[in-house]
C-alpha cells in the first residue's frame, strides 16, 4: 500500500511536466508538423497506458516484480533522454510575479476573444472524438461472450499498441489533409464503428475486432485533438493554454461515459453504441454548420471595400 501510494503521487508529479510538452511543441515545432506532433504525443499517452501497464504485469507474472519495476524504470528514463535532443524554450522577462499573472490572464481571456479559439475550446467540450467506449469495454464484454483473457488482451495491450498507430497515423493525416478534415473525419470514423458494433452480431469476434478498430480510430481523433489545440493556443502562455484546453478535452470522456454506462443499463448495448455514435455525429453537424458561418464571416471581412 506505501509503494502503491507513493508511486501515485509520483505519477501526479510527472503529469506537472507532460502540460508543458505542450508548451514546447508550440514553441519548437512548425506549423506544418504539429499535426504529427500531436500525433506522437497522444501516441505516448494512450500506447503508453496499454503497453506498458500490459508489458509490466507480463514481466511480473513471468520473471519478478523487480524486474517489472526496473524495465519500467529503464524505460522512462530513455524516453527522457529525448529531452537533451529537444530546444530548450526560455523565457526572459523583467516583470514581476503579478504582472506575469496579469498577461497570462489576459492571454486566456484572448481565448474567449479570438473566433476560431472560442470555437475550439468549445469543440474540446464536446463528445466528437471522446472515445468514452474505452472506459466501458471490460465491463460490458460479457455481452458479446468475450473470456476474460480475450478482454485482458483486446482492451489492454493490443488496445495500446494499435491507438499509438492511429495516433502517429491521425498525425500524418492532419498534416496533409488538414486538421479540420482530419479532425472531423476521425470523429465520423469513431461514431461509424460504434454503430456497426451495434447492428453486428454480438460474438467474441466481433468483440476483439471492434474494440481494435475503435482504439485506432481513437487514436486519429487524440491526434487531431491534439493538432487543433497547437494551432489555436499560438505561442503566448502555451503550456498554461494547452493545459487549459487538454483539461476542457477530458470532460466528455467523464460525463461520456457515465452516459454509456447509464443507457446500457436503462436500454441496452445497441443504445450504448448509438448513443455514443450519435452524440459525436450530431456534434460535428453542428459545428461544421458553425464552421462554415466562421469561414463565410472571415471571407466577407477580408474583401476590399
Amino acid at each position: 500500500m506505501i509503494v502503491v501510494f507513493i508511486s501515485q503521487v509520483a505519477s501526479t508529479l510527472v503529469m506537472l511536466p507532460l502540460l508543458p510538452l505542450g508548451g514546447l511543441m508550440a514553441h519548437t515545432v512548425g506549423e506544418e508538423f504539429k499535426g504529427r506532433a500531436g500525433g506522437w504525443y497522444q501516441g505516448g499517452n494512450l500506447g503508453g497506458n496499454g503497453i506498458g501497464g500490459g508489458a509490466g504485469v507480463w514481466i511480473a507474472a513471468h520473471f519478478s516484480k523487480e524486474a517489472a519495476g526496473w524495465t519500467l524504470a529503464l524505460a522512462m528514463l530513455a524516453c527522457a533522454l529525448a529531452l537533451y535532443f529537444t530546444s530548450d524554450v526560455r523565457i526572459v522577462t523583467t516583470e514581476s510575479f503579478g504582472q506575469r499573472m496579469r498577461l497570462l490572464g489576459h492571454d486566456l481571456l484572448a481565448i474567449l476573444r479570438s473566433v476560431i479559439p472560442l470555437f475550439v475550446t468549445v469543440l474540446v467540450c464536446s463528445p466528437i472524438g471522446a472515445g468514452a467506449m474505452n472506459n466501458v469495454w471490460s465491463a460490458v464484454a460479457p455481452d458479446w461472450r468475450a473470456s476474460p483473457d480475450m478482454v485482458a488482451l483486446v482492451t489492454g495491450v493490443l488496445n495500446g499498441v494499435i491507438a499509438a498507430v492511429g495516433c502517429v497515423a491521425g498525425g500524418w493525416i492532419a498534416d496533409r489533409a488538414g486538421i479540420w478534415w482530419a479532425y472531423f473525419g476521425s470523429g465520423i470514423a469513431i461514431a461509424l464503428v460504434a454503430s456497426a458494433m451495434a447492428i453486428m452480431p454480438r460474438t467474441p469476434n466481433t468483440f476483439s475486432f471492434g474494440v481494435l478498430a475503435y482504439a485506432f480510430t481513437n487514436g486519429l481523433a487524440y491526434a487531431a485533438f491534439s493538432a487543433i489545440v497547437l494551432v489555436a493556443i499560438g505561442r503566448g502562455a502555451a503550456s498554461t493554454k494547452y493545459a487549459a484546453l487538454c483539461s476542457f478535452g477530458n470532460l466528455p470522456v467523464v460525463y461520456m461515459t457515465a452516459v454509456d454506462g447509464w443507457v446500457h443499463d436503462r436500454f441496452g448495448t445497441a443504445w450504448m453504441l448509438h448513443t455514443d455514435a450519435l452524440s459525436g455525429a450530431i456534434c460535428i453537424v453542428a459545428a461544421l454548420l458553425v464552421f462554415q458561418k466562421i469561414n463565410a464571416a472571415r471571407r466577407a471581412a477580408s474583401r476590399p471595400v
